[in-house]
This record gives C-alpha cells, structure tokens and sequence, in this order.
C-alpha cells in the first residue's frame, strides 16, 4: 500500500531529529475530517430506549443474537446514534471468538461512524489472520473524513509488524506526524516494536535512545521487543540502565526479565529476579506468575513451578498447560494427567502438551490413543497436533497411522508450512517409505535447514548414501547452515557406505568451516566408519584423543569394528569399557561370549557366561512390533499375553519349519 500525497522520514535519523525537534510550522495536513452528531436522541424516552437495548447487546453470546438487536436498533432509528452503532461494532470486534467481517460490514454501512468505531475494527484486524485488512479499512477511514486519533496508529503498526512491511510502517508514520502524533507515547512505542519486529533492531534502539517522550512503557516496549528478537543479553543491560534512570520496573518489565533468564537457561538468575520480585513487592499477576512457572520449568527446576502453581488463587489455559509440559519434562506422566483431569475447561492446547509429553517420553503408542481421546472429547486439532501426531508414528513406524494424519492434514487443510512438511519428510522416512518422503520433501513450498537435515537422515538410514551427500552439498549450495544433526547424517551416509575418505573430509570440515562443535555422536559415526572399513588402529586412536569421556556408543561402535574383523584383544579392552559403564547390560556379556565363540576360545566364553550368572544379570528378551490396520503390535520373546498367542505361536512353528525345510538354519552370532 502506497500513500502518495504525504512523504515519509528519509532515514532513522532524520527520525529522530524530527521527534526531537519538531518544526515550528508542520506540513499541511491532507486530512479533513468532521464531527456529525445525530440530534434525534435527546429525550428521555429516546434515552431509555437505547440504554435498555446498549444492555441487550452486551449480554449477546452468539452473531444471531447479535443480528436480532442490530435489527432493533434499525427499526428504532438508534443505529443513527454515533455512540450506539460502536458499542455494536464493539461487540463484534471482542467477541469470542471475534466477528471482524461482521463488524467491518456494519461499519461500511454506517454513514458518519466515529473514531472508536473504526479503532476497535483495525485493531481487531491487525491482530487477525489478514492483517492488511487493517490498512484498507485505515484507507477507506481517511475517505470518510474520519480522523484517526493516538489510538489508530498502534493497531497500524502492530499490522505492519506482523506483515514485516517496514516501509508501510514509515508511510503511515508520516500521516501520524502529519496529524500531529508525532510525539505520543503509545505511538512511539508502537513505531519502536515495529521498526524491531521488521528486523531493524538497531534502528529501534536509535529511535528509543534519540526519543523525547520515554515512559516507562517505553522502556517496557524496548526490553521486550529485545526478547522477542532473541536478543535477551541485550534485554538484560537495558534494564542495568533503566535502574540506574531511577525507573521503577512494573510486572510488565519482569516478564521480559524472566522471559530473559528462559532463553539464556540460566535459573540463578531466574531465582534473582523472582527474589526482586518479591523484595519490591511488585505484583503476582498471572501471567508475571506463568512467566515465571514457565521459567522454571524450562530451566529443569520442577518444585518453584509447583509452589507456584499452588498458590494460584486464578489460573488460565497456561498455568495449567505449563504444569502439565513440567510433569511430562520430567517423565511425570501419572502427574501430568491428573493436572490435565483436573483443568476446568481443557482445549487444543493442553491436549497438545499432553500428547507431546508422551511422545518425548517415546511412548507414542499412548500418545496415539490420547489423541483418539481427543477426537471423543470434540476437541478441534491444529498444527501442532498433527506434528505431534506424526512424531509419535516416526518413533513406532506406524506408517498406515502417519498416511491418516497425512490426509486429515488435507483434509483439514492446513497449511503445509516448514514444519509440518519436516515432520512428514522425517515420518515417511523413519517408517520405510524413503520414496514418499522424498516427494513430500520436493512438494513443500518452502524447506528450512531442519527439513534438509531430515531429507539427509532420511536418506542416509535407508543406505542411499550418494543422494544424502548430494541433498547435503545443494543444502550448503543455497547457503542453509547444516548443524549438529545434519552432520549425523553425513557421516551415517559415509558409513553405511564405507566411503572413508569422504567421511574424514566432512568430519574435519565441521570445526575448520562450519565452526561447529562435535559431539559424542560424532565421535561414534566415525568410530564406526574406520572399524567397518578395518581401520581399527586408527578408530581407537580416535577414541584415545576425544575431547569427551566415551560413552557406551562410541565403545560400542569400536567393540561391534573388532568382533567383525576378529581383533579379540582390542575387543576385549572395548568390551571392558562397556561393562565398566553398564555391569548390568546383559547384551554386552552375550556379544563377548560369542565373540569368543567365533575364535574358538570356548574357555574364555565359559567365563563371561559364568560372570553373567554370578553378576545376577539376565538376557533382556527381545521385542519387536507390527502395524496392522493402523493399531501397533508389541511382541516380546516369550510373551504370553498377546489375546492371539496361541495362534501367534503356531503361526512361528509353521513358519520356522518351513525355513528348516528350505535349508535355512538360523545364525545365533
């Protein structure tokens, strides 16, 4: 949207020097606007009249009922009263959930409506799903003769904030100024976010250091716009200078602080501020107290969120919603769902914690069943439901379910952003089907690093090494910057490929180009990469000169290298260091006897089997699972309690005759 007939500031700082110097003789206002006041209601009657139907309107629930008294208000005449007609577009506008086109219709059809009529209509626009509705209706305001007041330019800026136009946000600051509004505090504040929130951080803190007008609001706008930006160091030393202002930080500002100590995981400073809090006697209001609940929770301190959380004397979705996330971060999944139970109203966001609580505790199956819940309690999913959902299918393989949830996705009609596509690549991938993830991957409109991550891992685990190292180097080509995972990936690809040479390239190249730092995961791949191709020398020497403590893995990949190629001593020492981090893990007793075995050291066998007994440590028996018709199967060796054992097991019977009789005798290496 362009506004041709007034000019806008040249730079920020001609910005400022307007704020802070403005001319003696303003440029002439484009805008004429006049005061239309309907003389038909003067009387008592009148009076009473519209008073009693101003009480009806308040007290509409639905837009039928709105519809009725707005059909009153025609037939009395009362819809010609200014005040009248915008306590009816009111109510449209705050409804929840908000009538917009309703309200935006009744304000078109009004002949003269006032300033508060158009306000409440843009601001409900600005924050709704189209916000340049917003700007239209500001248009179609300037029109009408309607002059927009302090009020209008906030709800204008927070639509070009969300619509990142910084250069909308500066045309309409200069009908502000023109308007004279030039230096008013909720409209530099709302030009400060919008300039930050278009990603010109700096340049909102220039227009905040050079502004004349600064409240505390303004100080507020700043610390937190530095939050929402990622930016909470910065937060931290605006608010050492707003102290040293004599400014007095209000709940608004501790919000931001504790949002602060939240991205920064640092939970001293955390309890610091709760401290402050408390010292100053500033208030608990709920959402100081979510903040503050949230804070914990994410900082891995469980017991100050309850405490929290127990002295609620009002709780909101999100109070409740982050006791929940806090149960199930910790594995507390009994405790989580007695908080869920005991929410009063329970909509899609509880439901989706929940459900995330227990796929993050690899239980997807339950997960799965919760959202059947859910479907039973009417409940309406989004998004986040059907990544949720789609997680839980990756972790069992359940690739009948993750096809449903792709065509409820559809069917629905959401939209197939970045991660809802990612979620769907990683689904098909981890349940089998590489050939459908790849053409998810190629039909998403739009593919961040994260879905490249997964389209390389994809790949990589269904042994299509060459294309994971294509979709790897296109990935850098067009400038996304592969991390941690991506790695993993790469050098999974170059294993299971025994391509040793690359391997090495790509190690080397995440500390010398990336700049990244590798981790034990790192480690393992290519532990494992050297031991497959026979360069167990060399993999142990890795291990030797890793700047981390081995974990059980990157013995374990060292350990699996020797028995492959008959190194027994060197799979001795691995094997040792395997029982000194676990002396319980029944798998590595059975993989050294039978490495043993293989050598013909039957004695040294005996040993290990006679150590397992006296170490009390039995066979962990082995499990495997099945999707039929979209329900997930769990089977574990000598299970008996499957409702079709009998039949399960005859089935096994027949099954393993029938590969005697073809001449295949099973392996127990």
């Amino acid at each position: 949207m362009v506004f041709t007939t007034l000019s806008q500031p040249r730079s920020i700082s001609h910005l400022v020097n307007l704020l802070s110097n403005p001319p003696v003789s303003l440029l002439r206002t484009c805008l004429r606007y006049s005061h239309n006041q309907n003389p038909n209601f003067t009387t008592n009657q009148a009076s009473l009249s519209t008073d009693h139907i101003l009480s009806l309107l308040e007290r509409c629930s639905t837009l039928d009922q709105v519809k009725q008294i707005q059909a009153q208000m025609i037939l009395s005449g009362i819809i010609s009263d200014a005040f009248a007609a915008s306590r009816l577009i009111a109510v449209c506008s705050f409804a929840d959930p908000p009538k917009l086109l309703y309200g935006s219709m009744i304000l078109r059809k009004l002949e003269n409506p006032n300033v508060f009529s158009w306000n409440v209509v843009i601001r409900g626009c600005s924050g709704g799903d189209d916000p340049r509705e917003s700007i239209l209706l500001y248009k179609l305001m300037l029109h009408s003769n309607a002059r927009p007041d302090k009020y209008t330019y906030p709800f204008l800026f927070k639509a070009c904030a969300k619509m990142v136009d910084f250069q909308l946000g500066m045309e309409l600051f200069g009908h502000a100024f023109q308007l004279g509004w030039r230096s008013h505090f909720y409209v530099i504040n709302a030009l400060i976010h919008m300039i930050a929130m278009c990603g010109r951080l700096g340049d909102a803190r220039k227009l905040f250091d050079g502004s004349c007008v600064r409240d505390l609001v303004s100080w507020n706008t700043m610390i937190h716009t530095y939050v929402q930006s990622g930016c909470p160091r910065e937060a931290l030393e605006l608010f050492r200078e707003m102290e040293v202002g004599k400014v007095r930080p209000d709940e608004v500002t501790m919000i931001g602080l504790v949002s602060c100590c939240t991205q920064l995981q640092d939970l001293d400073l955390g309890k610091q501020f709760h401290q402050y809090i408390e010292e100053n006697e500033i208030k608990f209001t709920v959402p100081l107290t979510n903040s503050l609940m949230d804070m914990y929770v994410k900082c891995g301190s469980l017991e100050p969120a309850l405490a929290l959380f127990d002295r609620m004397t009002k709780r909101t979705v999100v109070s409740w919603t982050t006791m929940i996330v806090g149960y199930a971060k910790f594995g507390l999944l009994d405790a989580a769902q007695r908080v869920f139970r005991e929410m009063p109203e329970r909509d899609v966001i509880p439901w989706n914690a929940l459900i995330a609580g227990y796929v993050q505790c690899k239980r997807g199956k339950e997960a799965i069943t919760l959202f059947h819940d859910m479907q039973t309690s009417h409940v309406k999913p989004n998004e986040v439901t059907m990544g949720t959902l789609l997680s839980a299918c990756s972790q069992l393989g359940a690739l009948e379910m993750g096809m449903w949830v792709h065509h409820c996705i559809n069917k629905h009609g959401f939209p197939l952003n970045v991660a809802l596509g990612t979620a769907l690549v990683d689904m098909y991938a981890k349940c089998g089907n590489i050939q459908k993830s790849l053409r998810v991957f190629r039909e998403i409109p739009e593919r961040n690093a994260l879905t490249w991550t997964a389209m390389i891992c994809g790949l990589a685990s269904h042994g299509h090494a060459d294309d994971a190292i294509k979709h790897f180097l296109k990935m850098t080509e067009i400038g996304l910057q592969p991390d941690e995972v991506t790695f993993v990936g790469v050098l999974s690809a170059c294993c299971h490929a025994g391509l040793v040479d690359e391997g090495r390239i790509f190690f080397d190249q995440m500390t010398s180009k990336y700049k990244l730092v590798r981790k034990l995961k790192h480690y393992s791949c290519m532990v494992d990469l050297l031991g497959r191709a026979g360069l167990l020398d060399e993999a142990e020497e890795l291990v030797k000169a890793m700047p981390m403590e081995p974990d059980a893995v990157v013995w374990g990949a060292l350990f699996f290298a020797c028995r492959i190629h008959g190194n027994v001593a060197m799979g001795e020492r691995a094997a040792l260091r395997l029982l000194e981090l676990d002396p319980h893990d029944s798998g590595i007793y059975v993989l050294l006897a039978n490495m043993y075995v293989e050598a013909n050291m039957r004695d040294e066998a005996d040993k290990v089997r006679v150590l397992m007994r006296k170490m009390g440590v039995e066979k962990t028996p082995g499990c495997s699972s099945i999707e039929v018709n979209g329900m997930v199967h769990e089977f574990i060796a000598r299970d008996k309690f499957h409702p079709e054992c009998k039949e399960i097991y005859k089935c096994l019977l027949q099954l393993g005759r029938q590969m005697e009789h073809h001449g295949r005798i099973p392996s127990t290496s």
